[in-house]
């Protein structure tokens, strides 16, 4: 892709996009869990009480974060828009909220559950790879992962606010291999799971030894 072609542009812009539409986005997802409470039931069944959560392209905070933090879980949220971490932090001042890119994140820490609902498809998917070939790092051993793709490789432009929302996935094969590398089993894989608004959901867990 060139820096002229309108899908390279789409990828560009993804943070721009939800820091201008940080308002509507707010209002559009509300504090409430929706078709992905099973899943994130799921997700807290495979973390110790207390775990220490990594939410990575948190937003608002709502209503996973929030979630989570209500189960007693210690989250620490990733966002790359300023006005929805600032959102996150007004609310949620018992979670961590960090405004940073995932592609060049280094906490130096691990976590005993990783999430990413809703953002990694956001990124190209050179920048997929190379953020989960450092996946590994940032999981504790046994550590829990959960993230949604599409449900093969492919490009695909959504639009929010009026402008074009860029979306990419690799293929299944593709992301079993960056986890396999990266020490994760793969517990289940769901594409376009119809009880969850199509969504295709991955759960991993981070191998032990």
């Amino acid at each position: 892709m060139t820096p002229d072609d309108p899908i390279a542009r789409a990828a560009a812009d993804v943070t721009g996009l939800y820091t201008r539409h940080a308002d509507l986005w707010d209002r559009v997802r509300g504090p409430d869990l929706r078709l992905e409470a099973g899943w994130m039931g799921r997700f807290a069944a495979l973390l110790p009480p207390g775990s220490r959560v990594l939410d990575l392209g948190c937003g608002t905070g709502r209503p996973l974060g929030a979630w989570l933090l209500a189960q007693g879980f210690a989250v620490t949220g990733v966002d790359a828009s300023a006005p929805a971490i600032d959102r996150a932090r007004e609310r949620l001042p018992a979670g961590t909220w960090i405004c940073a890119d995932m592609r060049s994140l280094d906490l130096g820490d691990t976590f005993d559950g990783l999430l990413a609902w809703d953002s990694l498809f956001h990124l190209t998917p050179a920048d997929q790879q190379a953020l989960f070939r450092g996946l590994g790092a940032r999981a504790a051993p046994g550590a829990a992962l959960m993230f949604t793709s599409g449900p093969d490789a492919g490009t695909a432009m959504g639009e929010f606010g009026g402008d074009p929302l860029h979306h990419a996935s690799l293929s299944p094969d593709a992301y079993r291999r960056l986890l396999a590398a990266e020490g994760f089993d793969v517990l289940d894989f769901a594409p376009e799971d119809p009880d969850c608004g199509g969504h295709s959901v991955w759960l991993a867990r981070r191998r032990l030894g």
